[in-house]
């Protein structure tokens, strides 16, 4: 007698119940808590900061960034070693004007990186997947752009961080450069917001990285160098007061006057000639406008990218 099972005749009722069975393949029941949007931002925006600098990815991405940080970092380490060397009672560099002689090395950053951040998610339409998630539109333009603003702080701050404690080491007066220390974070706080948002702007209008790299180096020199020259002619052309004014249509100068009208700071401005406090208010006005510009261009950008 044989003992194997009897197959069900094809269209049979014991062949459709068989069909129609439900398996149980071991899926569980989530019972955990449920950490809801705030989990979900901090998550990304840590995640988007490793990734500014390469953490959790590639070697090969990590070589950038980790070699303009270095970069950023050796000269303060410099100014450092000589300064302890020699018992200087002061540096022979402003904290605030540190970003200036290294501007290519910032700009080269933040054309790098801003990118990263959000051009990937567009080119392989992954956003719509984080918004399927309890994560808003908004969560998503905060985790970016600050994520974004923290790495740039990082590379501009770490290098003041050592030419203050270079400073201490060499016993210099605690109070005034504390004071400059101050001043210095203020200014790179300034500069990695602002460069930040206009960075990210012109990143998230292409889902092309190398169009994103190519359209912030162009908005960075471009206007830099455009500015500079208008400035150098309206001071060799005797209009010294014109001067300042131009100083309002480039990010870089827009930083640099403001450092100047408030922070204290020698003016970089063709002539040395200084910003005053009525078009230095207007300066961090112009300023304010454009980060404020930045994020709503992004929430208005990622309104039709979520689709």
């Amino acid at each position: 007698m044989s003992n194997r099972t009897p197959v069900p005749a094809p269209g049979s009722p014991a062949d459709a119940a068989e069909s129609a069975r439900i398996h149980n393949i071991g899926y569980r029941h989530y019972d955990g808590p449920r950490l809801g949007r705030a989990y979900v931002r901090r998550s990304l925006y840590v995640q988007s900061l490793r990734g500014a600098f390469g953490l959790g990815r590639s070697a090969k991405s990590k070589v950038l960034p980790m070699m303009l940080f270095a970069v950023m970092c050796l000269p303060a380490l410099i100014i450092v070693a000589v300064a302890v060397s020699l018992k200087s009672d002061e540096l022979p560099l402003d904290y605030a004007e540190y970003g200036f002689f290294l501007q290519a090395v910032i700009g080269l950053f933040v054309a790098a990186q801003a990118p990263q951040a959000v051009s990937r998610d567009l080119r392989f339409r992954t956003v719509p997947l984080y918004f399927s998630r309890p994560l808003e539109r908004v969560d998503y333009v905060l985790a970016k752009y600050g994520a974004m603003a923290t790495a740039m702080l990082i590379i501009t701050g770490t290098p003041l961080i050592l030419l203050y404690l270079g400073s201490l080491l060499a016993k210099m007066d605690f109070l005034d450069q504390t004071k400059y220390f101050t001043q210095g974070l203020v200014a790179a706080a300034v500069l990695s917001v602002l460069f930040a948002g206009l960075a990210l702007v012109l990143a998230a209008a292409t889902p092309r990285r190398g169009f994103g790299v190519a359209a912030i180096i162009a908005m960075l020199t471009i206007t830099y160098a455009a500015v500079s020259t208008v400035q150098g002619i309206a001071h060799g052309t005797g209009s010294t007061e014109v001067v300042q004014w131009f100083g309002l249509f480039s990010p870089y100068t827009l930083v640099y006057g403001i450092q100047n009208a408030f922070l204290g700071t020698d003016s970089v401005f063709p002539g040395g000639h200084e910003t005053s406090a009525g078009v230095g208010a207007l300066y961090v006005l112009v300023a304010a406008g454009l980060i404020a510009g930045s994020y709503a261009l992004l929430m208005s950008r990622y309104r039709k990218a979520g689709l």
